[in-house]
């Protein structure tokens, strides 16, 4: 668990701003933001913002990672987004004027940063590093989430795990995979009864392995392959 002495950072020594769409500022604009941005820790599997709400502003992750999600008829999950440190949520949002159409939620205890939307918006309109690299995210969003609903249309369920597999090696790095079953289902769009069965299977062949809910990817060509050539 992150103490509490770390919730507050500074946005100058920050070590995931230069993944982030804050990354091009410098001198006095970094400043600028830690002056109006404020910081909490979130504890695993607390809420941030709901489906149906109106954004108050724009959430950076400092650390942890954050389950993005809309609701199904029966209150089912389908996740469609998990954000690692460097990324910012919430900014679609607000920037349409709308409410969430999705929610999000913790996966593990996290830091995460808070800028309210009149100091974003500002920050928008005067400094056109930021606007090009919120323009650049919305861009390379179009483009996953284009992938990402063609894949849960015309792949089996084998092919998704494999393909959400694959996904989540680059969100987790060079940590294992850790996620409950039931969020990995959800993330795949299958029951975790199947999800669950096809684990078993890719372990038998090699493909992975598996420690309690850790995932540890053994042959990363095979799985690619499998899931239809991700990379």
């Amino acid at each position: 668990m992150i103490e509490k002495s770390h919730k507050h950072v500074n946005c100058e020594a920050c070590a995931v701003r230069s993944n982030s769409i804050f990354a091009h500022l410098t001198g006095e604009d970094v400043a600028n933001l830690d002056h109006h941005k404020s910081c909490q820790f979130y504890k695993k599997n607390q809420t941030i913002f709901v489906e149906g709400s109106y954004p108050r502003g724009v959430y950076c992750v400092n650390h942890g990672k954050v389950k993005i999600y809309a609701l199904g008829d029966e209150g089912k999950e389908q996740i469609v987004h998990i954000a690692k440190a460097g990324e910012v949520i919430g900014f679609r949002a607000m920037l349409s004027g709308e409410s969430y159409k999705l929610s999000a939620s913790t996966l593990e205890d996290s830091n995460i940063c808070f800028v309210s939307k009149d100091d974003f918006l500002n920050m928008m309109d005067t400094l056109p590093s930021l606007r090009n690299s919120l323009i650049q995210e919305l861009s390379k969003e179009l483009g996953e989430r284009a992938i990402f609903i063609t894949n849960l249309a015309q792949k089996t369920v084998r092919e998704r795990l494999a393909y959400s597999l694959m996904i989540l090696a680059d969100i987790y790095g060079d940590e294992p995979i850790n996620l409950s079953r039931e969020d990995l289902a959800n993330f795949v769009g299958t029951a975790t009864e199947t999800l669950i069965r096809l684990l078993k299977e890719l372990k038998e062949e090699g493909l992975i392995d598996t420690q309690t809910r850790k995932i540890f990817i053994t042959k990363k060509e095979e799985l690619i392959q499998l899931a239809g050539g991700h990379r």
